[in-house]
């Protein structure tokens, strides 16, 4: 139910008994010196993929050129505007519901999609769900249960572990936990909204905000992949009507 291996007579036939899609959405960023550039993108889609598969629900190529302007600074970063961003979004909304699409299910990895992405949902010509993988209730319990306050908020431990546990671990000397956030800069700081990418990097230089990501294990990830993937796919058969 991958769309990119699907026929066109494939998905008609699809749409003739349902009318949802699954679109994984995350970025193309540095995530500190263990993890990988593609790690929203990664576990956006691991998950999208898994639960799309149990949910019987096809799976949109996922988006990874999205909004990071305060990672410009780390190189193999690659921001695009919010405006680029949702005018992409908005075409491949509008081409979904011309052919009779009439719920899309986004499975996000990146903080700073969700405010245009929730915008988009307010006039979009069908109706959206959005989730970030680490939503759900099980996942996020265990994410916490396993790294609490050091789970922090960039190129966090979970998702470092669920790119090992899947693609790779890099090996090199650990570093020592960063410095730790309080409540007030986590607060101002929630969805990705960091400041000017020079200033970003000179703040948080190895590039984790908060996160000790050399916490992560591979059996970790993958924990946390079979949680996300089951809630999520029950998540996605309730926003079909299914259950």
């Amino acid at each position: 139910m991958i769309l990119q291996e699907m026929s066109w007579e494939e998905v008609e036939a699809y749409l003739e008994t349902r009318d949802d899609a699954v679109l994984p959405v995350g970025s193309t960023e540095q995530h500190g010196p263990i993890g990988l550039i593609g790690t929203d993108a990664l576990c956006a889609t691991a998950v999208a993929e898994g639960a799309a598969a149990q949910a019987g629900a096809i799976m949109l190529p996922p988006v990874a050129y999205t909004p990071a302007p305060f990672n410009m600074a780390f190189p193999g970063t690659i921001s695009v505007s919010e405006t680029t961003f949702s005018a992409l979004l908005s075409d491949i909304i509008a081409a979904l519901a011309s052919q009779g699409f009439r719920r899309l299910y986004v499975l996000n990895g990146h903080g700073a999609n969700l405010a245009p992405l929730r915008a988009l949902a307010d006039t979009a010509p069908l109706s959206m769900r959005i989730r970030s993988w680490w939503d759900y209730p099980d996942t996020n319990a265990l994410r916490q249960s396993l790294y609490r306050d050091w789970e922090g908020m960039h190129a966090t431990p979970s998702e470092i572990a669920i790119t090992q546990a899947r693609h790779r671990r890099i090996e090199r000397a650990p570093l020592p936990a960063p410095r730790a956030l309080d409540a007030a800069f986590r607060a101002a700081h929630a969805g990705d909204r960091h400041g000017p990418p020079d200033e970003h990097r000179a703040e948080f230089p190895c590039g984790r905000v908060g996160s000790w990501s050399e916490l992560a294990r591979p059996e970790h990830g993958a924990d946390l992949l079979s949680l996300a993937i089951r809630e999520a796919a029950a998540d996605m058969q309730d926003f079909a009507q299914l259950t």
